[in-house]
């Protein structure tokens, strides 16, 4: 399991443990927040294709899913 303060997930990147469409590493390109400031999605952009979703942030926290950085 992944460790992570959701308030430094811009611009960090990912690599799917499981890649499709041959997409593999990710970079976090925008933050969503409610009125607040608490972090509650994030928006990943695939580097090879930018396209581009928007996933709970702690989705990033299943280990068999995302790995921090680019591997």
């Amino acid at each position: 399991m992944n460790r992570l303060n959701p308030g430094k997930l811009l611009l960090s990147k990912w690599t799917a443990a499981q890649p499709k469409n041959r997409e593999k590493h990710f970079l976090v390109t925008e933050l969503f927040r409610d009125e607040d400031g608490t972090v509650l999605a994030v928006e990943l952009q695939a580097v090879l294709t930018q396209r581009s979703e928007r996933l709970d942030w702690q989705a990033l926290k299943n280990s068999d899913a995302w790995l921090l950085g680019w591997k």
